[in-house]
């Protein structure tokens, strides 16, 4: 009878210890199904806002661009065929002196309008970004920033230029900018210096101007929520890509915006060279 009462006991125990472990079991894969879902969510969010980010950026990319080729066409080209104009209503048969100076000077002029539209039609393409690489669209926002004459402007290109991944590349040229439009409105500079570093790995911007800076405290602070809500956006972006995004101001001393790009994927070199 003890023999009996053992085994049930033995047979019990065992039939406890396996609901037991069956529920831990159970647990366990539920848990993990449901971290699972949710980690999937979070991606699929996550790739929503990059989306949405990466079609912002264009259209602001498209408007700003528009812009800068109607003032450029106003202040730039515009001028240069008024000049022809103007020469070719003072022309005067009669002066073969005069009259070959002015049709040397116009055929300048319009060969310098042809050139500047030429330019400026490249700009046209809302894919230039991508097809020109980081470095270049840089650069060449930099010229027209430079030939409206409203600040000294420096480009510092360093080590040896590689394509990263263009929706990132396209992200980040947004961010400068909206840095460089911040430093026209806001930081009353005379001066703008931007340096792109390609480094083993990773790529580092910095961009630094000469203005009058400002106090980054209220940024730190929830009292004012509407403070630097542009500079609170270009941090966002710059996390959505996975670049360090970081500012440093002081009053009087004027202001500097650093992003780091760590191991950028698909790199090609010799970017922004075409």
């Amino acid at each position: 009878m003890n023999k009996k009462e053992d085994l049930a006991l033995l047979v019990a125990v065992g039939i406890i210890f396996t609901l037991i472990m069956s529920s831990i079991v159970i647990l366990f894969v539920y848990k993990y199904i449901s971290r699972q879902k949710k980690f999937n969510r979070q991606n699929e969010l996550l790739l929503a806002e990059f989306h949405k980010t990466l079609l912002q950026s264009q259209l602001e990319i498209q408007e700003q661009t528009l812009n800068k080729i109607s003032q450029e066409i106003h202040d730039n080209i515009g001028q240069v065929l008024s000049l022809v104009k103007l020469n070719v209503g003072t022309m005067d048969i009669g002066q073969p002196e005069q009259l070959a100076e002015k049709i040397e000077a116009s055929k300048k002029l319009l060969a310098k309008a042809i050139q500047d539209l030429r330019d400026l039609s490249r700009s046209l393409n809302t894919d230039y970004v991508q097809q020109m690489g980081l470095a270049r669209a840089i650069e060449y926002e930099l010229e027209l920033l430079r030939k409206a004459g409203d600040l000294k402007v420096e480009f510092l290109l360093k080590g040896s230029p590689f394509r990263t991944d263009t929706q990132k590349e396209l992200i980040l040229f947004r961010i400068v900018q909206e840095v460089i439009n911040n430093v026209i409105k806001h930081a009353a500079a005379s001066e703008v210096i931007v340096e792109l570093e390609y480094q083993s790995g990773q790529l580092l911007l910095t961009i630094t101007d000469n203005g009058q800076g400002f106090d980054l405290t209220p940024l730190e602070q929830k009292t004012n929520p509407t403070f630097g809500i542009g500079i609170k956006n270009m941090h966002s972006r710059a996390r959505l890509i996975g670049a360090e995004y970081s500012i440093s101001s002081t009053p009087g001393k004027g202001t500097t915006v650093r992003l780091l790009l760590p191991e950028p994927l698909n790199q090609t070199s010799n970017a922004g060279n075409s």
